[in-house]
C-alpha cells in the first residue's frame, strides 16, 4: 500500500491569488470616490446672494478665509485663530504682492468678525480682497 503523504509527491503552489487584492483595491477606490467631495469644504456656509462672476485668477494668488456663523475662522480649509490668519496672510502677501484674499462669510455671522478680518488685512497692507457671495440668478 502506498501512502499519499510522501514528500516526493508534494506539489508547491507558486501562484499568488490576486482576487483578495483586487477586492481591496476596489473597496479603497470606492472609499476615496465617496470622501473626496467632502474634503472640498471646511466649514458649512450659507453665502448671501449678489455680485457677479469674477475674472479668472491664478490659484497661487488666492487665499481663502472662511467665517462660520458660530465664529470660527479658517484659512485655506484649516481652522485657525484670527491673529494666526492675519500673520499668515501678511507673510504670503510679502512673498506674493498679487495676493487676493477671498472672504467667504456665512450670511448669519456677526459683521464684527468680517470687520476684524478686513482690519487685519489693512494692517498687513493687503488691499485686494473679495467678499464672496452666491451669484444672483438671471
Amino acid at each position: 500500500m502506498r501512502r499519499f503523504s510522501q514528500r516526493s509527491h508534494l506539489v508547491t503552489l507558486s501562484d499568488i491569488n490576486i482576487t483578495p487584492l483586487l477586492d481591496l483595491a476596489f473597496v479603497l477606490l470606492i472609499i476615496f470616490v465617496i470622501t473626496t467631495p467632502l474634503l472640498e469644504k471646511s466649514i458649512d456656509l450659507k453665502l448671501p446672494h449678489g455680485g457677479q462672476t469674477e475674472k479668472k485668477l491664478s490659484q497661487s494668488d488666492i487665499a481663502t478665509v472662511e467665517i462660520s456663523s458660530a465664529g470660527y475662522y479658517a484659512l485655506d480649509k484649516k481652522r485657525l485663530a484670527l491673529p494666526q490668519i492675519i500673520a499668515r496672510l501678511g507673510t504670503e502677501f510679502r512673498s506674493n504682492p498679487n495676493l487676493v484674499v477671498n472672504i467667504r462669510a456665512d450670511k448669519d455671522c456677526r459683521y464684527e468678525m468680517v470687520a476684524q478680518l478686513l482690519d487685519g488685512c489693512e494692517q498687513s497692507h493687503i488691499s485686494r480682497y473679495s467678499l464672496r457671495t452666491v451669484p444672483t440668478p438671471k
